[in-house]
């Protein structure tokens, strides 16, 4: 047994360091790109497509979604409270946030289209808070640090070792919530406000509300596909669809951002 989570957990943790490291290294276009992919999910159902049923693997991914909706729910409470509360704080009042939303949500009926409703309409009043708040993307270019590098690998290979392994005797539900938890963010939001203060902090958390999109494309192609073709083969699937999601994301920011600056008044 400890083999078998260790073993998860360094290969979780050489992905996710890898992928940020990718990153850093081939620039915005690509690497915002890349961003975007499911770097936790990944390992995490890539091991549960090996090791569970698909009605097993069905159940988790849609509580991946409803733990996706409840992680815009985090982000909202922590560009709201950051400000005034700092770092740790607001984490943790985001993170106590996170759960009982997991919890309501779980309740919801109508399976995967009424989960991916759900997302749109809270991200939907996350761009209303955004824009309340007048947050604007960060001037400063995060550069993250080794230190940030083998925390967040390591807190996400703990996670995904735990959530297929140990979780998956107390059931799918309690699986698909803890690969869904937002550690990511977490780690970024807690990094980002020390090292460049709160606002940076805060808008590159409300960047990231639609750039999770791409995991809930993910978890709902998942959830669709699996027991109607190969593990390996909705895996890869899956994976596909995230990356075109970020792809899209990615062209229509740029899309944006040219338009902008083609009808800015010249100096």
């Amino acid at each position: 047994m400890l083999s078998v989570l260790a073993a998860k957990l360094v290969a979780t943790a050489v992905v996710v360091i890898g992928v940020s490291i990718a990153v850093g290294k081939l620039g915005p276009r690509l690497g915002g790109i890349i961003a975007g992919m499911p770097i936790v999910l990944g390992p995490g159902y890539f091991f549960m497509l090996q090791e569970q049923s698909p009605a097993f693997i069905r159940e988790a991914a849609l509580s991946t979604l409803h733990a996706l909706v409840a992680t815009l729910v985090f982000t909202i409470c922590f560009v709201v409270s950051a400000r005034r509360l700092g770092a740790k704080a607001s984490l943790a009042l985001a993170t106590l946030c996170w759960i009982p939303a997991v919890l309501l949500f779980l309740q919801l009926p109508g399976g995967v289209p009424m989960a991916v409703l759900m997302y749109a309409l809270v991200l939907l009043l996350a761009e209303g808070v955004k824009r309340y708040l007048r947050l604007t993307p960060p001037r400063v270019v995060a550069a993250s640090g080794w230190f940030d590098l083998v925390l967040r690998g390591v807190l996400a290979g703990v996670l995904v070792s735990v959530a297929t392994t140990l979780a998956a005797n107390a059931g799918p539900l309690l699986s698909g919530i803890l690969v869904g938890f937002p550690i990511g963010l977490l780690t970024i939001g807690w990094t980002l406000h020390q090292r460049y203060g709160v606002e940076v902090a805060r808008a590159t958390v409300s960047m990231a509300q639609q750039g999770m999109l791409s995991l809930v494309a993910f978890a709902m192609v998942t959830a669709l596909l699996v027991g109607s073709v190969p593990p390996l083969i909705t895996f890869l699937l899956a994976l596909l669809a995230s990356l075109g999601v970020s792809v899209a994301l990615f062209t229509l920011s740029q899309w944006r951002f040219r338009r902008a600056y083609a009808k800015a008044p010249p100096l």
